[in-house]
């Protein structure tokens, strides 16, 4: 069997798996970020576009049980377990395996381990721009509504609250974490992605200023 027929009968059971999975961290989300990981692969040319294909389908598939049990597992080295078990029972090679389960290994943000290769680095990048633009605007305000927390605040409020408070807005997530990911970015075209997306976020919040506090 070919790799495009392997990969096609994997994604339906990544699928299955990730309808546990929170709606921040969910199918969509990866379908997403294999989008971002292609057009970042079509750009580096150096890139095994097989490796980074399976690095981004596979890259939270234990994101549902970091979750369950609050963050006291890291959901990229159980998902490289996990991912190593997946890849090798479905037939794929050696190589390919060991280089996919190293892009979901260092895809996390907050995590001791950074990309090496250039297939890691892209499915890093791939997910990050999943986090920023205007997918990154509804994946905040999402987040913020699941916890209760208001539509907006000011500058003051969002920077001096914790997380998980009624004051943990979208507008924070974006003064704590989005605005800097441009500069978090490994690749040319990340970051260059990444940039735009952020210009586009910091606009929006400028206007719901103007409409919420005249």
């Amino acid at each position: 069997m070919g790799f495009r027929k392997k990969f096609d009968r994997l994604s339906v059971k990544i699928k299955k798996i990730l309808n546990n999975s929170p709606r921040c961290h969910d199918w969509e989300h990866t379908k997403r970020v294999l989008h971002n990981a292609r057009m970042l692969a079509g750009e580096e040319k150096k890139a095994d576009l097989k490796v980074v294909e399976l690095g981004a389908l596979l890259h939270d598939i234990a994101r549902a049980d970091e979750m369950a049990i609050k963050g006291k597992v890291c959901h990229a080295k159980k998902g490289a377990e996990l991912a190593k078990k997946i890849l090798k029972k479905e037939g794929f090679d050696k190589d390919t395996v060991k280089k996919a389960v190293w892009c979901v290994r260092r895809h996390r943000f907050r995590s001791d381990e950074m990309p090496v290769s250039i297939e890691e680095k892209i499915i890093y990048d791939a997910d990050k721009l999943d986090s920023v633009g205007a997918v990154g605007l509804g994946r905040a305000f999402l987040f913020a509504g699941r916890e209760g927390a208001k539509v907006h605040n000011t500058k003051e409020e969002a920077l001096n609250s914790p997380a998980y408070s009624e004051n943990d807005t979208a507008y924070r997530e974006y003064l704590v974490k989005q605005r800097d990911i441009p500069g978090k970015m490994l690749t040319k075209t990340g970051r260059n992605v990444a940039e735009q997306r952020v210009k586009f976020m910091k606009d929006f919040f400028q206007k719901l200023d103007e409409e919420v506090f005249g």
